[in-house]
């Protein structure tokens, strides 16, 4: 199939996307991919980019990537945020017909988390093209907005959900993260057009040779170690941890390591010299290669989200990640995502924002010896294997595409 993958964000961002084109590549298929300049999630364009004008580019050497320009998300505040959305649109819609104007799409793939307007110049796309345009809903529009406190006027609110009505009326197919998704989406669309897509990553990607610096192997090796990955944002609860790690200082060996960046980091930092906590570690950042090599040495992996519906209705992609590396998991979430930790017998969960249940579940995972945290670790990849694997979850996704819409 000749496919086109529309999404604002794209390697070198760390997104599972990057994994589904690539394996989509190996298994036949003529994969392009429109994006824009890379600048999540610490709001800088990246290194060797800049923010205007077009890009042609190879992905792995094999696979053409055509970036549009966009205004950078900078480190908060809603302007910066609206830009960046708006932009991305608006070059979308004048620079993509011409960029592709040369190739033929069998379909167009939307990866959608927030923004959900990235979707707008897949629309002109399908219809110039004479494609079938499929978006993969990774975020609740206008549910996310509210939640995250981004947009709290009821008007506006209400405004966005037209919006998404009219985005959802003109896709021929949504494919939903989780199947917590399928009645939200449903407010919008038609129950028909609606099938279940969980994320996944590719489990048996190549590893690197790149070693992890001596510091952080030492302390992964030499204590406890706690390791959430990925976005330091608003959704993430990291009050929540913050409060864990100040309860848990009585015990010398545990730490939190929370690796990556995002837009709560700088409050994070302040947090951790505030409170004097040598147990909560934030190393920053590191490439996508060498997460694996991390988790491997994760005493348990930690992920946490706010208590609120629409986080409840979320499988982060997180989640699939952690059963992949075969660790044991701590989760301090509400529904879908907690269900699926529960049900593979992957490890403890607690409800979101409830910090004292939360330490508890840590130190009764410390209290196991190896052999329970690795049982603990195998059903996760077990489970992994059966519901989220990448090769089979991509063959799936190529029979959808092939699929007449209703």
């Amino acid at each position: 199939m000749r496919i086109l993958i529309v999404s604002q964000y794209f390697w070198p961002e760390h997104f599972i996307i990057n994994d589904v084109v690539r394996m989509l590549h190996q298994q036949g298929h003529e994969v392009v991919v429109a994006t824009g300049k890379p600048n999540y999630p610490d709001g800088e364009v990246f290194e060797g980019y800049r923010a205007w004008g077009c890009l042609r580019e190879m992905y792995l050497n094999k696979i053409e990537v055509v970036r549009i320009p966009i205004w950078p998300r900078g480190v908060g505040g809603a302007k910066n945020l609206v830009l960046n959305y708006l932009t991305f649109v608006l070059a979308g819609v004048l620079c993509l017909p011409w960029l592709l104007r040369k190739r033929e799409f069998d379909a167009i793939v939307v990866f959608a988390p927030s923004p959900i307007t990235q979707a707008i110049p897949a629309i002109l796309l399908k219809y110039l093209k004479k494609a079938k345009l499929f978006l993969w809903v990774q975020d609740l529009w206008p549910e996310s907005l509210s939640a995250t406190g981004f947009v709290k006027k009821p008007m506006l609110l209400k405004a966005v959900g037209w919006m998404v009505k009219a985005i959802y009326h003109h896709c021929d197919t949504l494919l939903v993260q989780s199947r917590a998704f399928i009645e939200p989406v449903r407010r919008y669309a038609k129950r028909e057009k609606i099938f279940y897509y969980p994320n996944s990553i590719d489990a048996h990607a190549p590893a690197t040779e790149q070693d992890l610096p001596g510091e952080l192997q030492a302390l992964l090796d030499e204590h406890f170690c706690l390791v959430f990955a990925g976005n330091l944002g608003t959704a993430q609860a990291l009050d929540v941890l913050v409060q864990a790690a100040i309860h848990l200082r009585d015990d010398p060996q545990i730490r939190l390591v929370l690796v990556g960046s995002g837009s709560r980091l700088g409050w994070l930092k302040a947090q951790q010299l505030a409170g004097g906590l040598d147990n909560l570690v934030l190393p920053g950042r590191f490439a996508a290669e060498l997460m694996p090599k991390i988790f491997e040495r994760a005493s348990a992996l930690l992920v946490s989200l706010n208590d609120d519906e629409i986080f409840a209705q979320t499988i982060p992609s997180k989640v699939q990640a952690y059963l992949a590396a075969g660790r044991p998991i701590i989760a301090s979430m509400n529904g879908e995502g907690a269900r699926v930790i529960e049900e593979a017998e992957a490890g403890f969960t607690s409800s979101a924002e409830q910090v004292m249940p939360l330490v508890e579940n840590i130190r009764r995972m410390k209290m196991l010896d190896v052999s329970a945290r690795a049982s603990m670790g195998a059903a996760g990849k077990a489970y992994f294997d059966i519901h989220f694997e990448m090769e089979t979850q991509v063959r799936r996704l190529t029979e959808l595409l092939r699929r007449r819409p209703s």
